[in-house]
């Protein structure tokens, strides 16, 4: 309780008053310093804001200062969830890796199945494209969702007769065209206008017309079925 109002609160005469009750009667008691009685932030809390503001700010913009701001608390409450920055990456690595469909693994034709992990893959990385050049190259230790991604594809593909050394590399081959794809989604509809140098590049100029005469309302799709067809090709060749 707060105790009694001020206004239903005897008053005693100065000279009677303690010593040591100097405060003025009125003034409400501070707040004690030091963590809530309750928790407000677990790692979910702290992924979703950290996504929030790497899209509003990009990766540089994602501090633990800046976090924190984000989240109204002091940054000494994040260290109570996370011992860095790092560990923030982390989480939002594994976050985004919970997010990509590998679920055809295991009841699908390895073919069908790399190729919706891929456009999922694709899809959801093309939300976080300032995320990619991190992402990338992030160590996946200590990241279960990451590493049960990897742990369901490496064994789909090598049931379907990998070798286990052609695995991984298998796996980068993809991720490196998964993710310059998940650039080309977000690319201006212009990016291969030639402006008034049309003239002198008449063969590529012809090319990007005719692609345009096509009609298609998402050209990078075009572009990504083409490739990751012409992956799943070549990779079909590497199995025993």
């Amino acid at each position: 309780m707060l105790g009694t109002p001020p206004a239903e609160r005897p008053t005693m005469p100065a000279a009677a008053r303690p010593a040591t009750d100097s405060r003025p009667s009125d003034t409400p008691a501070k707040r004690r310093a030091g963590r809530p009685a309750s928790a407000v932030l677990d790692q979910a809390v702290i992924t979703s804001a950290a996504l929030r503001l790497i899209g509003k700010s990009g990766y540089d913009g994602l501090t633990m200062a800046a976090l924190a701001r984000s989240l109204n608390v002091a940054p000494s409450a994040l260290y109570n969830h996370v011992a860095s920055k790092q560990d923030v990456l982390v989480l939002v690595e594994d976050h985004l890796a919970s997010l990509v469909d590998v679920s055809a693994f295991g009841a699908r034709p390895w073919d069908e199945a790399v190729r919706q992990w891929a456009w999922s893959y694709r899809d959801v990385f093309s939300k976080h494209t300032p995320l990619i050049p991190v992402i990338a190259v992030l160590p996946v230790t200590d990241a279960p969702q990451t590493l049960a991604m990897y742990e369901t594809v490496s064994e789909g593909l090598g049931e379907a007769g990998f070798p286990q050394e052609r695995i991984i590399p298998s796996i980068v081959a993809l991720e490196s065209f998964i993710f310059g794809s998940a650039y080309d989604v977000t690319a201006p509809a212009d990016i291969f206008d030639a402006g008034s140098m049309a003239a002198s590049t008449p063969h590529f100029t012809a090319a990007v017309e005719s692609l345009a005469a096509q009609g298609h309302e998402r050209p990078a799709d075009v572009a990504f079925s083409l490739g990751l067809e012409a992956l799943i090709a070549g990779l079909a060749a590497q199995r025993i």
